[in-house]
Order: C-alpha cells, then sequence, then structure tokens
C-alpha cells in the first residue's frame, strides 16, 4: 500500500520565511530523470506579483534548482515529472483531488490555503497522476514588491529538501 504523504518539514527563518515540504513516502524518487513545468497559476491582483515577468522568474528559478538535483528539463513531451506552481494572492483555500492508495484506487481531498506570499510547488508522477513531492512557501510581508524580491529564495529553500530521504 503506498504510503501516506509523510514528513511534514517546517524551516523558519529570520525574515518570517516558512517552507514546509510533504512528500509520498513510497515513491522511488531515483526514477524521476526529467520534469516539465505543466500548470503556472498567478493569482495576486497586485502588478509585482502577477506578470509574466514574475512567471519567467519562477520558471528559472524551478528549472535551476531541479537542474541542480540532476533532473533534465523537457520543453514539451513526456516527462518523468509534472511541475504545478501557484502563487497566492488573498486569503483563500482551495480543494485539491488526486488520486491516492494502492494503485490509484481511492481519493485524496486537501484543502490548500493561499495568502499573498504563499508559492505552492507540487511535482506530480503523471504515469499515475499521483502528487509526489509538494513545498509551500510562505513569506510574510505585506509589500508584494518585497515578496517578488523573495521569490528565488522561496523556491531555493523549498528544493533544498528534494528529493526526500
Amino acid at each position: 500500500m503506498r504510503g501516506l504523504f509523510v514528513g511534514l518539514v517546517l524551516a523558519g527563518s529570520a525574515l518570517a520565511q516558512k517552507i514546509a515540504i510533504e512528500s509520498d513516502s513510497a515513491v522511488d524518487f531515483s526514477k524521476f530523470h526529467s520534469f516539465a513545468i505543466r500548470e503556472e497559476q498567478l493569482n495576486s491582483r497586485n502588478p509585482a506579483l502577477n506578470s509574466e515577468l514574475t512567471k519567467k522568474k519562477i520558471n528559472a528559478d524551478i528549472r535551476k534548482a531541479l537542474e541542480a538535483k540532476g533532473l533534465t528539463y523537457v520543453e514539451s513531451g513526456r516527462a518523468d515529472l509534472n511541475v504545478r506552481y501557484t502563487l497566492g494572492a488573498t486569503r483563500r483555500s482551495e480543494v485539491e483531488t488526486y488520486p491516492a492508495g494502492w494503485r490509484g484506487w481511492g481519493t485524496r481531498v486537501v484543502r490548500v490555503p493561499y495568502t499573498e506570499g504563499t508559492l505552492v510547488v507540487d511535482l506530480r508522477d503523471p504515469s499515475t497522476r499521483s502528487l509526489v513531492w509538494r513545498a509551500i512557501a510562505r513569506e510574510d510581508k505585506g509589500d508584494p514588491s518585497k515578496i517578488a524580491g523573495k521569490l528565488d529564495d522561496m523556491v531555493k529553500k523549498s528544493f533544498e529538501k528534494y528529493p526526500p530521504k
């Protein structure tokens, strides 16, 4: 039976940045050699966070972090991991449903809170459509331009714990 998501790791810094990591303990992460960025969402009303430049920055930071871990970026076509991310804007939560359990039988429902300064990065196995790894990085800053300046650090710290041990 596939393991439940375990290993919630919280790490804070002096700047009130918090990173939470979840991963599926039953997944062999050594089988993943390539990745593609498949879905990007920016949910901010502020132009400092909701722009094509912000997407490009986050994409570049994710590519740099995963390539440093030995994975190869795939622009189009099949990849071993699909990356999905959301940069949150207002205080709300979103319900996500995805296959879980043994051989994908069953469903896992998760509420994910989004606030200004919350970056959620998901890694999914496209063969099972299962979420295998998630990072939630939160920067507690009220000024969106200060959050924009911290995005590279948020991505870098998120991937420090990838792959899980």
